[in-house]
């Protein structure tokens, strides 16, 4: 009798479309390819041949009705968006250097945890339950409030968790922006409900009587003197104080203090708004004290300099 033909074994086709978006086969996982505002898009699906073809009907109809597809978004490390993040605000939006040092020492708490606690290789990969456990991890850490390593560690009071978690709220806000982040994902800190997080250890806040002012003022030496008076006086913040400068900063004739940027000095106002403040009579006449006869240069001197010591490069510099 004549040998029947063997029935060759139907082999399952190796790509598929469905409408904009073609999936292929590559090695044992499947890949999807589409165009999203004209630039390609191939993300990686996995083994499964039916979540590829459901994923890619789901993306095919986003992309019909012009929505951001799902995986629509550039995978990035928190690390690199962190980094971006702060040359955001330090070269877009000009953020003061103590701000970006406040950010940049907040978000560093949430690298080591993804880098040795909690690995996460993308921003993208972090979800709720991570959040949950950063939160868990900066209560159990113990550092030095003044951040040298010789100093006495303590844990993290409240408000200072609360700031650290505000803060990666805020990068991850900035992460979904920039489509580093699934379009339809929600920001993991928004579900820990950090403005419900009570403060149960604040410091204390004390406000001087008349007595203490009195004694406090007592206990202040020659050169504190005018700092802490000039200070109440004006309600100038430490950084705008250091940064008075003679003789335009300062008008003793008609009693008026300025406050100004001063970029050429790599300094500026916090909020970027310069400002004059009327001089108390009193205030006028302890400043005229310490000017003596100075007519150029910072009005508060260091403490050396003050005693009469003369800068290094005193008479050197225009």
């Amino acid at each position: 009798m004549p040998c029947r033909p063997s029935k060759k074994s139907k082999k399952k086709p190796e790509s598929f479309r469905v409408g904009r978006v073609r999936a292929f086969l590559r090695g044992k996982a499947w890949y999807l390819c589409y165009y999203e505002q004209r630039r390609r898009r191939q993300p990686r699906i996995g083994p499964d041949r039916d979540l590829a073809r459901q994923t890619a009907a789901e993306i095919n109809a986003q992309l019909e009705v012009g929505a951001p597809s799902t995986l629509g978004f550039e995978p990035a490390s928190v690390l690199e968006v962190r980094n971006r993040w702060l040359g955001h605000h330090e070269y877009v939006r000009r953020s003061s250097l103590a701000t970006i040092r406040r950010y940049r020492a907040a978000t560093e708490h949430l690298v080591r945890f993804v880098a040795t606690e909690r690995p996460v290789r993308r921003i993208s990969d972090f979800r709720p339950v991570h959040a949950e456990e950063f939160v868990r991890y900066l209560r159990s850490l113990k550092t030095a409030p003044n951040g040298h390593q010789n100093a006495a560690k303590r844990r993290l009071r409240d408000s200072g968790v609360k700031f650290i978690l505000e803060t990666c709220c805020t990068l991850f806000n900035y992460a979904g922006r920039q489509r580093r982040l699934s379009p339809y994902a929600e920001n993991p800190f928004l579900t820990i409900e950090i403005g419900r997080m009570p403060v149960e250890d604040a410091k204390p806040i004390v406000v001087f009587d008349r007595d203490v002012e009195r004694r406090f003022f007592e206990a202040c030496d020659d050169w504190q003197l005018p700092v802490f008076l000039t200070l109440l006086f004006t309600g100038l913040r430490p950084g705008e104080l250091v940064h008075l400068l003679l003789p335009d900063d300062l008008d003793l004739e008609r009693g008026w203090l300025r406050v100004r940027n001063k970029p050429k000095l790599g300094w500026q106002v916090k909020t970027r708004n310069e400002r004059d403040i009327p001089l108390a009579p009193v205030l006028v006449r302890v400043l005229d004290k310490i000017i003596g006869a100075r007519r150029s240069g910072p009005v508060f001197q260091q403490r050396q300099y003050a005693n009469g010591r003369v800068p290094p490069l005193a008479g050197l510099t225009e």
